[in-house]
Parts: C-alpha cells; structure tokens; sequence
C-alpha cells in the first residue's frame, strides 16, 4: 500500500509495488503493467507521480513501453558479480537457473600469434578451441570462445567439457585456478552472434575477454565471450583507496 505520512517519496513507493508484483510473479514477464489512470484510481495518488515511477522503472529495464500498446514487463537480466572468479554453470546454478551448452566446434589449432602470446606459449604449440553456446533454462545467453593449452590440460574430450570447464580442470586434472583478468566493452552483435544467440541485427552484446591463470601465473584460459545485452548485466562492488 502506499502511505501518504511516510517520509518515503510517493513516487518510490509505487516503484517499489511494482517490484514487488514482479518478484512475486503477480506481473511476468510480458505482460501488460496496469494503465497509469488505474494506479492513480488505485492509490489516489497524481498522474505525474505515477508516471515518474514508471519511467524510473522503465529507465532501469524492468519495464518497456510499446508505441500505442502499453508499458509491459520485461525478461529480466541475469546478473553476474564481478568480485569473483566464477564458471557460467557455477553462477547459472548459484541463481536457480539450469545451464547446458550446444558445442559448435572443439579442436586444437597451432600458429595463432594472438593467442600464443596471450597464453605464453610457442605458436607450434597445440591449443584446444572449444566454442559453444552458454544457455539458461534452454535459452541462449552468450557464445563461448575458449582456448586452452593442450601441453597443460593433455587429451581432453567433448565429454570433459560437457558440463563445466573449470569443473573438469579442478576436479579431475587438480589443477586450481587462482584469478582472472577480465575485460568488458559494448559491441554490435556480428553475423554469427546473431544467428547463435537469436537476436536481432543491430542488437548490442557485451564482449568479455577473460585470462585466467594458475597459482604459478601460468596462464590456463583465454576465453572470448559474447553476451546478449538484453539478457545479462555485470555487477560490481568497489572500494574507494
């Protein structure tokens, strides 16, 4: 209810109504929010009130509008804190979701300078490339690129991988993953993120490009990933020095 006495601006209020008949699964996820006129009925409270909290929500994506439609619920954005050094699988089951991968191609590969060099490696040097796409609950939500040597982690197969790749690294072969260098940029969505992820063309991503290294510094992952802009968010806590 919204109580005109509290100290709490009214606007905020009703903001936090609305979160609550989202997280309660009153409101899902496309459905229609009621009409500005409604609210204002409900809780007589001002048309411009209404309205400011409705952009508020709407500003912070969970809700959008439709020209000449409505305002609707949106998909929530699953989120990923970025303190730790966690798998998609890991955080995928951490938030109740069920993860699953489609592999689209795993192989070793020599000579990329790129990479080598990333992973502190000869370019003869055989390095395993496994690309899939990461999904929650059946839907896609980024395309995975890892490379990884095959010196350190030896003759790995499709089945290793299956689940969780930092599971098979330090269940099966011990070899403990101490931190990770990460990195985050908006981009277009190309040709086969489109198709992969089933977005639309002009759609953004968010780029993560992560090395993650042993307790030696030996560098054990070099992983590029595209996540969909309209399905995902990073969150992170930081200290002022």
């Amino acid at each position: 209810m919204i109580d005109k006495n509290s100290p709490i601006p009214i606007y905020y209020q009703l903001e936090l109504q609305i979160r609550q008949f989202i997280e309660s699964e009153q409101l899902q996820p496309g459905d229609i929010l009621p009409s500005e006129r409604e609210f204002t009925e409900k809780y007589n409270i001002s048309r411009m009130t209404v309205r400011q909290a409705i952009n508020n929500l709407v500003s912070e994506g969970l809700l959008y509008r439709q020209k000449g439609k409505g305002t609707f619920i949106a998909e929530q954005k699953f989120e990923q804190d970025l303190s730790g050094l966690t798998s998609f699988s890991e955080d995928m089951k951490n938030r109740g979701f069920t993860p699953s991968n489609k592999l689209l191609h795993f192989q070793t590969i020599t000579g990329n300078e790129q990479i080598a060099a990333i992973l502190k490696i000869s370019e003869e040097d055989a390095v395993y490339e496994i690309k899939r796409i990461r999904m929650a609950n059946d839907e896609p939500v980024a395309l995975e690129t890892v490379y990884t040597p095959q010196r350190i982690v030896e003759d790995m197969t499709e089945q290793d991988i299956s689940t969780s790749f930092y599971q098979h690294l330090e269940n099966n072969l011990q070899l403990q993953i101490a931190y990770g260098k990460q990195s985050i940029e908006a981009a277009l969505a190309n040709e086969e993120e489109i198709k992969q992820l089933r977005i639309k063309k002009g759609n953004p991503i968010l780029l993560m490009k992560r090395t993650s290294f042993l307790q030696d510094d030996t560098p054990i992952e070099y992983v590029k990933s595209a996540y969909r802009a309209d399905k995902y968010k990073f969150n992170l806590q930081m200290k002022r020095e």
